[in-house]
């Protein structure tokens, strides 16, 4: 599937929602990329040691700068830089697939959990995974993309 304007507009309406929602400042920059699992694949054993494609990966520019419980935003040169999410295409369709909703739904909701990811949180137990799980679904409702819709 190419990487279409609809899913792109995706991907930006959702992080707009995001950054209204954590009052971030209108020059926030966050870039997404969208990549095969091939790309994918090469990127997660690079950045994380791990042989093997996955859905989403998150680099922000910040990272290890900030304590867990606090928003961070570094300023270079007078643009906030959040980070870049990079969204495997390929992995998004199968999981749409797999989880019986649209593949809006499942680039949206990869946008936001690497968005999500960006600003400090994480799923690495249960209170941190359901407080994140919270956030992305508030998030994905603000912008119509419920579980059982796609924009």
């Amino acid at each position: 599937m190419p990487v279409t304007s609809k899913i792109r507009a995706i991907s930006r309406k959702v992080i707009k929602q995001a950054a209204k929602e954590f009052s971030l400042p209108d020059n926030v920059e966050v870039s997404v990329t969208f990549v095969n699992d091939e790309e994918m694949r090469s990127l997660n054993k690079e950045y994380r040691g791990v042989d093997s494609s996955t859905d989403v990966l998150s680099f922000a520019f910040n990272e290890g700068e900030c304590p867990a419980e606090e928003l961070c935003i570094e300023d270079v040169t007078g643009l906030d830089l959040l980070g870049d999410i990079v969204i495997s295409v390929e992995r998004a369709i199968l999981q749409a697939k797999e989880y019986n909703h649209g593949v809006d739904r499942e680039i949206g909701f990869l946008t936001v959990h690497g968005m999500l990811h960006l600003l400090g949180f994480d799923h690495n137990d249960e209170k941190e995974r359901n407080r994140m799980r919270e956030m992305e679904e508030k998030i994905l409702r603000f912008v119509g993309l419920t579980r059982d819709k796609s924009v």
